[in-house]
């Protein structure tokens, strides 16, 4: 059986991959993100996942290799990792009382027969009205700044969130049921 790599240091995505019983191991790519802004939402999160991958793949044969990147899109804007402080409350601001999306990119690579399937799963995420306190609280007790849009939404108090549609663990990081699909259909 072929060794399973988690391309990512995030440990959300660990403890998704865990909760849904894969063994695997952790070599985080250490690619450094960027957004280009030339193409659409979903198509920048399966870029770099596959790039996140291949970087993981080169050290590792013989294995198969998972990577995924999230990013959040709110009325045309892309949300990546806040930088700061600052910059977490702003992005949490903007989402204030809005409809947005939270779009993971994944790719499962096969090294032994460079093999790979990339795909992107988009949920919405619909924040209520929240108060520039609850806002500023928020961030300075959970330092969401390794989160796309500055959140984590398994973090978020309750009164934040009005309502989600589609597949609660893709707006984690990581959606399983769509990955545990193709990882089949590569014969993992």
């Amino acid at each position: 059986m072929k060794q399973i790599i988690l391309a990512s240091a995030s440990p959300r995505r660990k403890e998704l991959l865990e909760k849904a019983g894969i063994k695997f191991t952790v070599a985080e790519s250490k690619l450094k993100e960027y957004f280009d802004l030339k193409l659409k939402s979903r198509k920048l999160v399966e870029k770099l996942s596959l790039e996140k991958a291949k970087a993981v793949c080169k050290k590792n044969n013989k294995s198969i290799v998972i990577a995924a990147d999230t990013l959040v899109e709110c009325r045309g804007k892309i949300l990546g990792k806040p930088k700061n402080e600052e910059d977490a409350k702003k992005m949490l601001g903007f989402l204030n009382g809005k409809m947005h999306y939270v779009i993971t990119g994944f790719t499962i690579y096969d090294t032994q027969k460079n093999k790979f399937i990339t795909k992107s799963v988009a949920s919405k995420v619909y924040f209520n009205k929240i108060s520039k306190k609850e806002i500023d609280d928020y961030v300075d007790l959970k330092k969401p700044f390794d989160k796309a849009g500055a959140y984590g939404i398994q973090e978020l108090p309750k009164e934040f969130i009005k309502n989600i549609e589609g597949d609660y663990t893709n707006i984690i990081g990581l959606p399983i049921n769509a990955l545990l699909k193709e990882l089949k259909k590569l014969g993992a």
